[in-house]
């Protein structure tokens, strides 16, 4: 199994030890993703020190503020690393409104244009108010994307829109990950998504330090965790775990070149 999304910097033990577990527990590839200056450094060097991972750069949205020409410039020059396989996580989070929308907007689209520019996919946050998960920043995410992403790689980070949003990233080639909350017993709406998704389409992550699957909710998460969302989402599926491996396995070595 992969591990497509997780933040080693931040999760909990060292992050040796996190490698060495989720090679234990069959991980064999994990994604470790940058969400600012100091972190995209971090991803870079995990990268560099573990064979198994490989680096995401990019500026989240909740930290877009004042995100400007040089910040992309400097973050073009991190996604030219051989170690980064992807760009990102950028996107839109109106859920706590930590950065202005137009930063955020800006940092969205500078992003698009450096995944185009390295040829690497492109990894995207949505997050909507506390209310939906089918509001103003999902629809305003799509459509960005659909304007200005034309021939970029797209991995819809966490997955947590309805049914109509699955078939139409599946109807524009978008790549569905799903996370540990597939496995909350609220997240019936979610299991529907992830019924639909198409198979070469479709991708699992931890997300970790955070979303730790149902087995272990109320502890941080960590890549070998990914184990536990996977068999959920084969059973979700009808599938066994073997299938279920090869297919996410293809995709993320597809999508990032591992």
């Amino acid at each position: 199994m992969v591990d497509t999304h997780c933040h080693l910097g931040l999760c909990e033990p060292d992050e040796s030890e996190l490698v060495t577990a989720a090679r234990a527990a069959g991980v064999r590839r994990m994604l470790t993703v940058g969400i600012d200056e100091d972190s995209n450094a971090a991803a870079i060097e995990s990268a560099e020190a573990h064979e198994e991972v490989l680096a995401c750069v990019g500026r989240h949205p909740n930290g877009a503020g004042g995100f400007d020409d040089a910040a992309a410039a400097r973050l073009q020059e991190l996604a030219a690393h051989p170690r980064v396989a992807a760009v990102g996580e950028t996107g839109l989070d109106f859920y706590r409104d930590r950065a202005p929308r137009s930063d955020q907007h800006r940092a969205l689209r500078a992003q698009i244009a450096i995944a185009r520019r390295v040829s690497k996919p492109l990894v995207i946050h949505v997050r909507d108010g506390a209310q939906t998960t089918d509001g103003e920043a999902l629809a305003e995410t799509f459509e960005t994307l659909r304007a200005e992403a034309t021939g970029v790689t797209v991995v819809l980070h966490c997955f947590s829109a309805p049914v109509e949003r699955a078939g139409q990233a599946a109807d524009w080639g978008w790549y569905c990950s799903f996370a540990g909350n597939l496995t909350y017993p609220s997240a019936e709406a979610l299991r529907r998504s992830a019924r639909e998704v198409p198979d070469d389409l479709l991708l699992v992550e931890t997300d970790s330090p955070f979303l730790a699957p149902q087995p272990a909710r109320g502890r941080p998460n960590q890549p070998a965790n990914v184990v536990a969302t996977a068999t959920a989402l084969a059973e979700l599926r009808g599938v066994p775990y073997d299938e279920l491996e090869r297919t996410v396995e293809t995709n993320a070595a597809r999508v990032f070149g591992w």
